[in-house]
């Protein structure tokens, strides 16, 4: 099938929201579909890029469309939708309830993806005319939480048979072969000692503080934080230097491609959400959210040590992570430290983990998604 999929997100950058974007395409290519993306931007950028930019190997076409931000982007809307009309797809799967509508519209079977609350004045009004409006489609919600704030919180009347629960996905074969924790290190030329390792965004909400804490309380332990925009990189290193911490590194930004080597530096990967957890765009999402990391750390076969929120209990269980408090220093200590001390349970948990990573490949993902639906 031709699949025409449209995002307004910025590509290339190092936004969550561009990688599932991008990762999403290439699962849909690796299913046997053609793809071509439409995206908001004033000039284009080379494949070859692209691909080391995001770790991908299957190729898709895309195209840019210049538009104007203070319009909302209704105007980059408009004008992708006229250049697709001549692409002819099949298919259009998009993360904009607009494009949603004119693809309804227009009678074209429609996928629409839902991360998030609808915002804003206009945002619930515009997914409620998609919902009620006939045609083929549906909606692939990350988390079973999302489902039920959308049917409970705004009313949104779901069909159970146009919805599929669709958590993000991870690159399985970017973690074939990856070596143990001190081979990593080495070719990292990472100093050899029990490891650590955050990887991601630096945004409110992700509890640095705390790992800053955590830190300075297990100096045995060495932590690595891998990613962050450049000025938040440079805050934290400043943070660290005054602090007199020596037991914590900052890569900032590495390519996706080269991601799996860091995080298997590690022998524990953490995720220190708090109560609330901003995105790029802002907001809230602790209680609907699924992090990428998370599948890239089950792919990685390393413990996760992990904030106790409910919602990444659809992923997560006692079999492969450990559970802390939100926001308790003390509580992270003594969970990370007993790791430390008991590597054998680090072992099994992360062999449980590897093993439940393969049901959350983005391949496997796209087929789900797809699933049983006959054009």
């Amino acid at each position: 099938m031709r699949i025409a999929c449209f995002s307004t997100s910025q590509i290339p950058s190092s936004t969550a929201n561009s990688i599932q974007v991008m990762k999403m395409c290439q699962a849909l290519v690796q299913t046997g579909h053609v793809v071509k993306l439409w995206i908001p931007g004033e000039s284009s950028t080379p494949w070859s890029k692209l691909a080391a930019h995001y770790g991908l190997n299957h190729s898709f076409e895309v195209e840019w469309i210049p538009s104007r931000p203070w319009l909302k982007r209704y105007d980059f809307v408009y004008r992708a939708w006229k250049r697709a009309q001549g692409w002819k797809a099949d298919i259009v799967y998009t993360w904009l309830p607009q494009i949603g509508f004119m693809a309804l519209q227009a009678g074209i079977p429609l996928v629409l993806e839902l991360h998030d609350r609808p915002s804003g004045r206009i945002g619930p009004q515009l997914l409620r005319w998609v919902v009620n409006r006939d045609g083929k489609k549906r909606f692939a919600i990350i988390t079973q939480a999302l489902y039920r704030v959308l049917r409970e919180e705004f009313g949104l009347n779901l069909q159970e048979d146009q919805v599929v629960i669709a958590p993000n996905g991870v690159d399985l074969e970017r973690y074939q072969g990856l070596p143990d924790p001190s081979e990593a290190r080495r070719r990292l030329g990472l100093k050899e000692q029990f490891t650590a390792v955050y990887s991601g965004h630096f945004y409110p909400g992700r509890g640095m503080g705390l790992l800053m804490a955590v830190a300075r309380n297990l100096p045995q332990i060495q932590f690595l934080w891998v990613g962050g925009r450049d000025e938040a990189v440079t805050y934290w290193r400043n943070e660290v230097r005054q602090q007199g911490l020596t037991n914590v590194m900052l890569t900032g930004f590495v390519e996706n491609r080269v991601l799996p080597l860091y995080q298997a530096a590690g022998e524990v990967l953490l995720m220190p959400y708090e109560r609330a957890v901003a995105g790029s765009s802002g907001g809230n999402s602790a209680d609907i959210c699924s992090p990428m990391k998370m599948f890239e750390y089950l792919a990685c076969g390393r413990a996760i040590l992990t904030s106790d929120l409910p919602v990444l209990h659809e992923v997560l269980n006692d079999g492969n992570a450990r559970f802390c408090p939100p926001e308790d220093v003390e509580a992270w200590t003594r969970a990370l430290d007993d790791l430390y001390c008991h590597p054998d349970v680090c072992g099994v948990l992360g062999q449980q983990a590897r093993v439940d990573a393969e049901r959350y490949t983005w391949v496997a993902r796209a087929q789900r998604i797809l699933a049983n639906w006959a054009l």
